[in-house]
């Protein structure tokens, strides 16, 4: 993945979250692993809709809270966006099949990072912050604390 190594802007509204989702989308590039955080409510469902729009994705784009992983075909292969919210541990996600998603070619976009990260390596970091109306999104290369 080509990624700008650091940049933070404000987004004051959906239209310019999914525009700058659209930006980041152009940079994907297989296999890589994008950690996605936010408290609930911040974008971050949004900011993956805005990928996958951009990377040819029609039809409905959901949530993975229940299921776990949501799989999209996508010209750049299978992108799978995750929600990790209910992840106990490293033994509850591979039970549930998570690791298998890691070992093909695809894009990860995971949700509640957090509850994965110390058994899973990522490429880039977004954060969706809640700022005034809109948002703040930061993109890193590394963890921001």
């Amino acid at each position: 993945m080509s990624l700008i190594v650091e940049t933070s802007c404000y987004l004051p509204d959906e239209a310019a979250t999914l525009a700058f989702a659209a930006t980041l989308a152009t940079e994907l590039i297989p296999p890589c692993s994008i950690a996605l955080h936010g408290p609930l409510g911040a974008g971050k469902t949004t900011f993956v809709r805005g990928v996958l729009r951009t990377l040819g994705v029609s039809g409905a784009i959901k949530s993975p809270t229940y299921a776990l992983v949501e799989t999209y075909d996508t010209p750049l292969g299978p992108l799978h966006h995750f929600d990790a919210y209910r992840i106990q541990n490293q033994v509850d996600f591979e039970s549930r099949g998570g690791m298998e998603y890691f070992a093909e070619t695809s894009i990860r976009m995971i949700e509640w990072p957090e509850r994965v990260a110390e058994f899973l390596a990522f490429d880039a970091h977004v954060y969706l912050l809640t700022e005034g109306e809109g948002r703040r999104v930061i993109v890193s290369g590394k963890a921001v604390v």
